[in-house]
């Protein structure tokens, strides 16, 4: 068990790299990859269940005793992502399906991802696992209703299929898993180790579908669509701190709701892209999966610079008064 422990932080550690290999590798030999996309739901489906397994009611109670940060934070989340991607496409104008594309993962809710590099980073943790289960729930109605109103121009959206394989994707898997945890609390503890592990192996697989399946789109669009991405996710990550900043929350909320705004749940929008639209939809979700876990550790690491060296500062000027 603690071997496994051990790996599950060690593939942790260094997802970022390992995305970006198996990225790589799919790029170099798509047919290796391609025949993942048909399971790219049930995939998602896994990962939802994991997150079920380890939400208790408790998490939500948070919501109940501090309502403000996490309805600031939701709110933040469902309007600068969807609205930057929005505005981006325009911008770059970017092809219909590479446009709807990227409201899609903008109009996704944070991913779980988030809370890790919210704990890494010293933020408010439960502020952040609730945004997470928040949004999460509020999907189902949200991200459709967004990417209507917003990619509508694009492609025909089908508000009410997106509804029906949000639910089932998500929230049927995260109700499940809440209601095994409840029922068999210590089968569950003890699995948890293998958890990380099993999440991480199911992103890396829809990832690796989804550049697979375009290797000749990313060949053409791919540094257009990275740039897209890349400033999707930065402006998120900055006007999320922004956000928090302007309505006096503290810093550790501000950094909570900063990654939480910034990450998205990018396997989510591969599947629903790859499900409603064409794989090709699917691929701002996949690169955007590729930089969040470059983009989040880099911040992490920003703010840990940031903490060391005011506490420097701060030591100094105490030695001073002293």
């Amino acid at each position: 068990m603690q071997g496994l422990r051990s790996f599950s932080q060690f593939v942790s550690r260094y997802f970022a790299i390992i995305v970006i290999f198996i990225s790589i590798v799919a790029y170099l030999s798509p047919a290796s990859f391609t025949w993942i996309v048909p399971h790219i739901t049930l995939l998602l489906g896994i990962v939802m269940f994991g997150m079920g397994l380890t939400l208790k009611l408790s998490d939500f109670a948070v919501v109940a005793k501090k309502p403000v940060p996490v309805f600031i934070g939701v709110v933040a989340q469902f309007v600068i992502m969807p609205l930057t991607a929005f505005g981006l496409a325009l911008l770059l104008n970017l092809p219909p399906e590479l446009a709807a594309g990227l409201i899609l993962v903008g109009a996704c809710p944070g991913g779980t991802a988030s809370n890790v590099m919210v704990y890494l980073a010293k933020g408010d943790l439960p502020l952040s696992v609730a945004m997470t289960s928040i949004s999460t729930l509020l999907a189902p109605i949200l991200t459709p209703l967004i990417l209507l109103i917003l990619a509508g121009q694009w492609l025909p959206v089908d508000a009410f299929a997106m509804f029906t394989s949000i639910v089932k994707v998500i929230i049927i898997p995260i109700t499940l898993g809440i209601i095994v945890n409840k029922l068999l609390p210590t089968v569950v503890e003890k699995g948890t180790s293998a958890l990380p592990i099993i999440s991480i192996i199911a992103i890396l697989a829809i990832v690796s579908a989804v550049v697979g399946a375009n290797q000749e789109n990313i060949a053409t669009t791919g540094l257009l669509l990275f740039l897209a991405v890349m400033l999707h996710n930065m402006i998120g990550l900055f006007l999320g701190y922004v956000t928090a900043k302007l309505v006096g929350l503290d810093e550790a909320k501000r950094r909570a709701i900063s990654l939480e705004v910034g990450m998205q749940n990018s396997g989510l929008g591969a599947s629903l892209a790859t499900v409603h639209f064409s794989p090709l939809a699917a691929l701002p979700s996949a690169l955007f999966s590729v930089w969040h876990n470059i983009s989040g550790p880099a911040l992490v690491t920003l703010w840990a610079r940031h903490d060391s060296h005011k506490g420097i500062k701060d030591t100094e000027k105490t030695t001073r008064s002293l």
